[in-house]
């Protein structure tokens, strides 16, 4: 195969995974849009006054209401700490931000299956409960004070300006503010603004994906996973799963492809959610928690989030075997041999024209001015 071919092979598995979970992608970010539209941002700080189980749930909940840009999520961790939140709540928020938002749940369960996305969903809150602890065991109040101190430099990271965008609609019921002409448009401005947020990170993350898939062998990945030995795999899995996400760069719902892949290739059911879990901590965001709170702070971050993820990747890996809900098939849909005319071509269609629809009420209504505020 010559390099032509082989840079073919790989553009074209990248594209049909594109293809695949095009549909998906705009049905969660236009779920996800609608819910911030109701969801203030303002009131996040006084709902996050410590890390009572109280609080962490709250915070698991406006994680799961807002944007999965991870760079917007550990930027918005800061703004409510600094404004006065707790830090192990606002990293609570920060995990559900992008771990149990609606366009991961939906790519996981058409890319993967929803045994996937129930293991996410049940895993999330668990992840949340044991970075607490430990937050609780290592995180001293001068500690907290050094991260305070230095999180108010505001030192710039990432997506800072579309951290703190607050478009929301407050005013009438729910379903007034959802049917709205305001409403409409606060949707239309978090559905482009998150996209644009994130797209850097899916077009990586597809291009890594399709590169792997079209080029690396499954025997390789047999051998590094360890499926020969399935005890030991079960416990590999977990603790090599957060790596190849830290070094792959790939954050957000755009590492969702490679995890099908790795998946494919023999990794174990509770690697596969160690790896999806891991996109808050790959170098780039490494750096940013270095600038927000310092390396002391930054290296606690890493290790108690790193910690957390693979232990409760096991134990979700455990409980779902008790309960026998691992897939037995490793056939994860990566791809179509060919674009043909079926059910995926016709919702991406119907949601290409809704996504449209909403770019235009984007541009119509001051989106392009909002855009210079983004970084």
């Amino acid at each position: 195969m010559d390099v032509i071919t082989a840079l073919g092979h790989a553009l074209w598995m990248a594209f049909a995974m594109l293809w695949e979970i095009l549909w998906p992608l705009i049905l969660g970010f236009g779920l996800s849009a609608v819910v911030q539209a109701v969801v203030s941002k303002s009131e996040m700080t006084n709902l996050l006054p410590n890390d009572s189980p109280k609080s962490l749930a709250i915070a698991c909940g406006l994680g799961a209401a807002s944007s999965s840009c991870s760079y917007a999520a550990v930027a918005l961790a800061r703004s409510i700490f600094r404004k006065g939140a707790d830090f192990t709540a606002a990293m609570a928020f920060e995990l559900a931000s992008t771990n149990l938002v609606a366009e991961l749940t939906i790519i996981i369960i058409v890319l993967m299956g929803w045994q996937f996305a129930a293991a996410e969903f049940v895993g999330g809150p668990l992840m949340v409960v044991l970075m607490a602890l430990l937050f609780r065991l290592f995180l001293s109040r001068k500690l907290v004070a050094e991260a305070r101190t230095q999180a108010d430099k505001g030192l710039k990271g990432k997506m800072e300006g579309h951290a703190e965008m607050d478009m929301s609609v407050t005013e009438g019921s729910f379903w007034q503010r959802i049917t709205s002409k305001n409403g409409f448009t606060a949707t239309s401005q978090y559905f482009v603004m998150d996209l644009l947020a994130v797209w850097k990170d899916i077009a990586g993350g597809l291009l890594i994906a399709g590169a792997l898939a079209a080029w690396v062998p499954n025997d390789f990945w047999k051998e590094f996973f360890l499926v020969s030995h399935p005890v030991a795999a079960k416990v590999w899995g977990p603790i090599v799963g957060p790596i190849v996400a830290v070094i792959s760069f790939v954050c957000s719902v755009g590492n969702i492809p490679l995890a099908a892949v790795l998946w494919n290739g023999g990794i174990s059911f509770g690697g596969v959610i160690a790896f999806i879990y891991a996109d808050l901590i790959v170098l780039p965001i490494i750096d940013i928690y270095r600038k927000y709170y310092g390396w002391k702070v930054a290296g606690l971050i890493v290790a108690a989030f790193y910690v957390a993820m693979a232990l409760a990747a096991l134990l979700i890996e455990l409980l779902f075997d008790l309960l026998g809900l691992i897939p037995s098939q490793r056939n994860a849909q990566i791809v179509e041999t060919s674009i043909s005319l079926n059910y995926t071509t016709a919702l991406n269609v119907i949601f290409l024209a809704i996504a449209l629809l909403l770019v235009v009420r984007f541009l119509k209504t001051g989106g392009p001015k909002m855009l210079a505020h983004m970084e």
